[in-house]
């Protein structure tokens, strides 16, 4: 779930009703008699085929789930933001340093579900939720200085099949290839995110248009959610050019108020420094849960569906910790890139009719993981054999 900070096409459902009890699946049956077991030897994901028998469940099993609730969508958006400010306020206003300690972790968790909904943004059918994109970008987007522009457009380069993981992919590193102390460092840019931004909009965006070689590069290095630092984005077009020029000015208003703010001392120093600390916090937990989406393993070639899917990462129930560092469906992960059309919210559903249909030996089951510590320590150790190599 930033900017020049480095912080991160299987789909397309036909729009048809048909129940999971219309959907037979019949494995043979010595394929049902055998559980998957994750090999202790890793096989390139360049070299894993396609599991045409999960693809073909995955997308007969969901074809009632592609519609998404305005109802859950406004409700959780809202409530989250609501949270997260009042948090915000009771921090502020908070009379020792524990209690604002309680109220900084509860907007942290609070306003890092909210900044979540950006994600959603990017999957949601236009006009499927009338007025969300707005409210969310008035309401989180522009004073988090995230706007949506920043990852619409970016984000499904993402789920592009020939593009993921590869050097054209704006939101995959090799993080497991690399060299160790590459994670630590991956997380800790995340905690200066604020202050870069707070520079990008209060001061990039009014030279860049002064200076029309500097608007080229803050186009295509500064304005995404990126952590490829090879990627270079394009110019917006049509109307996602005019949605990203209102987002863009409100951004740059809104941090050159806080700067303001700051220097004329309208707002006491401490209330600032404390919304830019919650604001760090939530990056900082974006960047960790986006260390554990995958698995970060491939080399830069094209990758299956099902390859994308091995290399991306499902944090079930019973667990009850991934629905705060994984908010808003992040937890389904794979499947997600599995199913990039089903909402958030249907993702819990589709996961359970995927896991009690196919057999134990489905690839559908290679992507379920237990824990975010684990899994961080998979990829710490992973960094250690591939720079050992």
């Amino acid at each position: 779930m930033a900017l020049a900070t480095r912080i991160r096409p299987f789909c397309c459902h036909e729009m048809m009703v048909k129940t999971p009890a219309m959907t037979t699946i019949n494995p043979p049956a010595d394929r049902i008699a055998t559980p998957f077991v994750k090999s202790a030897t890793k096989v390139p994901k360049s070299a894993i085929t396609d599991d045409m028998a999960m693809i073909r469940a995955a997308s007969e099993l969901t074809r009632d789930l592609v519609q998404p609730s305005a109802r859950i969508y406004w409700t959780d958006m809202l409530a989250s933001a609501f949270i997260g400010y009042a948090g915000i306020a009771a921090a502020i206003l908070a009379p020792s340093t524990a209690w604002m300690l309680v109220a900084a972790v509860i907007s942290v968790v609070a306003l890092y579900r909210a900044g979540s909904f950006i994600h959603e943004l990017t999957h949601i059918r236009k006009n499927a939720l009338p007025g969300f994109r707005l409210a969310w970008n008035i309401l989180v987007g522009v004073p988090m200085l995230i706007p949506s522009f920043m990852y619409e457009g970016i984000h499904s380069l993402h789920h592009n099949r020939t593009k993921y993981g590869t050097v054209e992919d704006p939101e995959y590193l090799p993080l497991a290839l690399m060299k160790p102390y590459t994670v630590p460092l991956f997380v800790v840019a995340a905690a200066f995110a604020p202050i870069a931004l707070l520079f990008r909009y209060a001061v990039l965006t009014p030279l860049s248009f002064l200076i029309p070689p500097l608007r080229r590069i803050v186009v295509e290095r500064y304005s995404g959610m990126i952590i490829n630092p090879l990627f270079r984005r394009k110019p917006p077009e049509g109307e996602f050019r005019r949605q990203w020029a209102w987002q863009e000015g409100g951004a740059w208003a809104w941090s050159s108020l806080l700067i303001a703010a700051g220097v004329f001392g309208w707002v006491p120093l401490r209330a600032l420094v404390i919304f830019g600390a919650i604001a760090a916090a939530t990056l900082v937990l974006n960047q960790i849960r986006t260390l554990v989406a995958h698995l970060w393993e491939n080399d830069g070639a094209v990758l299956t569906v099902t390859g994308q899917f091995l290399d991306s990462v499902n944090v079930p129930p019973p667990g009850l910790l991934p629905e705060l560092w994984a908010p808003v469906g992040l937890r389904y992960h794979a499947l997600h890139h599995l199913l990039p059309g089903v909402p958030y919210h249907a993702l819990g559903e589709a996961h359970r009719r995927l896991k009690d249909v196919l057999p134990a030996d489905s690839q559908y089951h290679g992507a379920n993981y237990d824990s975010l510590p684990k899994l961080v320590m998979n990829l710490v150790a992973g960094s250690a054999r591939g720079t050992a190599a």
